[in-house]
């Protein structure tokens, strides 16, 4: 196999599973309509793949999935590239470690953005997944990278996957676009806890000390990790 063949077989699994994640938007109910999107890095290539600019959910097809460049310049697809496809690619040019992208406007996470306060870290499921409170980051207006350039600042101060983007929505990120889609997922259920807990009073703070240790068994002890590095 040539290395341009491996590449495209790269391209086409990427393509399928960007795919199969939007259907991950709708299942948990983070999406309306067409607002929303996943992105992969193709791995050591300056390239992308990212839902097509509004193409309902029902009608994607792997084959929709278009890939460009991390400038957003398109390189292969027939349809136009997501609109926040510049601030994907700012985030991948600058986070080399990210591999994944998400940018959902789900009800309870956009709503604490809306008001540009962060979801405080009251619940070891925060602790786990994001090590801390979940931040906000700064108003941008979509068409440039200047959402993207928000949520590099913002995540480059915290340990969180999720930054909330003010008056707009969520984007996540991971090692994986699976990675990033599970801390959207995660971002909109925390968000909705705490906001309930604070209809019936004052949710209480989980000590620093005891977020670090959340945080560092959730990702390094948790489930199947440890068993997979000493197999290593």
């Amino acid at each position: 196999m040539t290395v341009v063949d491996e590449v495209r077989r790269t391209i086409e699994r990427l393509r399928r599973e960007v795919c199969e994640l939007h259907a991950e938007l709708t299942r948990y109910g983070l999406v309306v309509w067409t607002a929303g999107n996943v992105s992969a890095r193709v791995p050591d290539e300056d390239a992308l793949v990212i839902k097509p600019s509004g193409v309902s959910y029902d009608a994607l097809t792997p084959e929709a999935i278009v890939v460009t460049d991390l400038h957003g310049r398109l390189l292969d697809g027939d349809l136009a590239p997501s609109s926040d496809t510049a601030a994907h690619a700012y985030v991948y040019r600058h986070r080399p470690d990210v591999n994944g992208v998400v940018h959902t406007h789900s009800t309870y996470a956009t709503a604490w953005a809306a008001r540009g306060e962060p979801i405080p870290c009251t619940l070891t499921m925060i602790a786990d997944e994001f090590g801390g409170e979940i931040p906000v980051g700064p108003f941008a207006l979509i068409g440039d990278d200047s959402i993207g350039r928000g949520v590099v600042e913002t995540l480059a101060r915290s340990r969180s996957r999720a930054v909330l983007m003010r008056n707009h929505g969520v984007f996540a990120v991971g090692r994986s676009a699976k990675e990033a889609v599970k801390a959207a997922v995660m971002c909109e259920d925390v968000a909705r806890t705490v906001h309930i807990s604070r209809q019936i009073g004052d949710p209480l703070p989980i000590a620093p000390d005891d977020v670090d240790r959340l945080y560092e068994r959730y990702q390094n002890v948790y489930g199947q990790q440890a068993e997979e590095r000493e197999l290593r």
